[in-house]
């Protein structure tokens, strides 16, 4: 029940009502490389991530993929199917760690906002903060080249993990900024040189964070 009070979405809920919103959601457990939904599909529910991490995809016509978001414990996604509209045609969401996942329906989430309106306006906070970040990457994508995206991505992902330490493929990396493997794998390669990161086995340390933050705004 604590990971429900610690959603930032449902934190004004009173204790009896966090206890009846835990009583009224399923849990799935969802192994890495799970696909949660596909592009294209419709629901109606809210996705509640308990533990692990998933990724929001969004795929062109001929394969090309982005990673939009990288989301961690204590967040939601799916949330477009509950304002009636579908998911995004080109949004897949995908576990990439193992992942224990609770499902709200649409009907039980409705009703916990006609009666809690708060919690909608918390929704909307977050909807809004996602949108802030959308039109951030949009600009990224416009005005800066793959180094300043490359550090600006991995600084972010560092602030979520526990120990700081980004545990990515140079693939998934290239998919986040929208570039090619050998690309990331160059740039990275150069952040080492630089003494910026440490690379290892599916994992990155940042050692100069000014320097990749002042990198990130070029």
């Amino acid at each position: 029940m604590y990971y429900l009070s610690s959603i930032d979405v449902f934190r004004d809920l009173p204790r009896s009502e966090v206890e009846r919103l835990a009583q009224t959601t399923r849990m799935i457990t969802c192994p890495r490389g799970r696909i949660i939904y596909r592009a294209g599909e419709s629901n109606e529910a809210l996705f509640l991530l308990k533990t692990g991490k998933v990724q929001i995809v969004r795929e062109s016509g001929d394969g090309k993929r982005l990673i939009s978001a990288v989301l961690g414990p204590h967040t939601f996604f799916g949330e477009m199917a509950l304002v009636g509209q579908r998911f995004p045609q080109d949004s897949t969401a995908e576990a990439i760690e193992d992942a224990l996942i609770c499902v709200l329906s649409r009907k039980d989430l409705e009703r916990l906002i006609l009666q809690h309106p708060k919690v909608g306006l918390r929704f909307l906070e977050q909807l809004s903060a996602r949108l802030l970040e959308t039109e951030a990457v949009v600009q990224d994508f416009a005005f800066k080249g793959v180094p300043a995206r490359l550090a600006g991505i991995l600084l972010r992902l560092a602030d979520t993990t526990a120990d700081g330490t980004i545990r990515a493929s140079h693939q998934e990396l290239a998919d986040m900024i929208g570039t090619y493997r050998e690309t990331a794998t160059l740039t990275l390669d150069e952040f080492r040189k630089r003494g910026m990161v440490e690379l290892g086995r599916r994992s990155i340390e940042l050692l100069d964070r000014r320097a990749l933050e002042q990198l990130a705004e070029t």
